[in-house]
């Protein structure tokens, strides 16, 4: 591969951290996995997003710029590609999302300080999976915080995440429609979504449905 830095994004129970996991095994990659279930404030937002959301965010915005920065702040001989399951920017997607108004522009002041410090990824990969979809496979991994998620809140972090990818110009993007694959169960597509990636190194946004 062409990279240096791979960030595979999606939304909630889109399959990233899997795919993620797997390919840095594959290849041989460093891989940064997101911290989530060490957040204690992430079972209360669930339960009273508008009392919770502020400190939630907040908490993951810092977790997630300490953890990028010790891993990519130091670079490894041994292993020159990094695989993430997430992206800093997913940061403002969510707060957009899940903020008052007040609370977020506050929230993107502090956002625009640590996004400066980090180096972007040379790729980002988007997987598309539809509402009902996500909703299956947030159900079968059986995180109890997670199983009361609303659909109308999946709606909305889908919608910010194609609003986010609208608006970026200069960045590659790659957007693998997954609604008819398995990257789990069947070699055959994860080897087709392997190959995909590898080979999508041209500048610009990329929108690409398998099957």
């Amino acid at each position: 591969m062409h990279y240096n830095y791979i960030a595979i994004e999606g939304n909630i129970g889109a399959g990233k951290t899997t795919l993620a996991t797997r390919i840095a095994a594959d290849i041989d990659a460093r891989l940064i996995l997101e911290q989530f279930e060490d957040n204690s404030f992430l079972p209360k937002f669930y339960i009273d997003p508008d009392r919770f959301a502020f400190p939630l965010e907040l908490s993951f915005l810092a977790d997630r710029f300490q953890q990028l920065k010790n891993h990519l702040g130091t670079p490894d001989l041994f292993q020159q590609l990094t695989i993430s399951d997430y992206f800093i920017h997913k940061s403002l997607i969510f707060a957009r999302k899940t903020l008052a108004i007040d609370e977020f522009t506050l929230y993107s002041k502090l956002f625009s300080i640590i996004d400066a410090a980090l180096p972007k990824p040379d790729m980002l990969v988007y997987l598309y999976l539809e509402i009902e979809k996500l909703t299956e496979n947030i159900r079968k991994r059986g995180r109890d915080y997670e199983q009361n998620i609303d659909k109308s809140y999946l709606e909305r972090i889908q919608s910010g995440y194609f609003d986010y990818i609208k608006q970026q110009q200069d960045m590659r993007i790659l957007i693998i429609d997954t609604n008819n694959m398995d990257f789990v169960e069947n070699n055959e597509d994860y080897n087709l979504l392997l190959g995909i990636i590898g080979n999508a190194y041209e500048t610009g946004v990329h929108r690409i449905k398998p099957k």
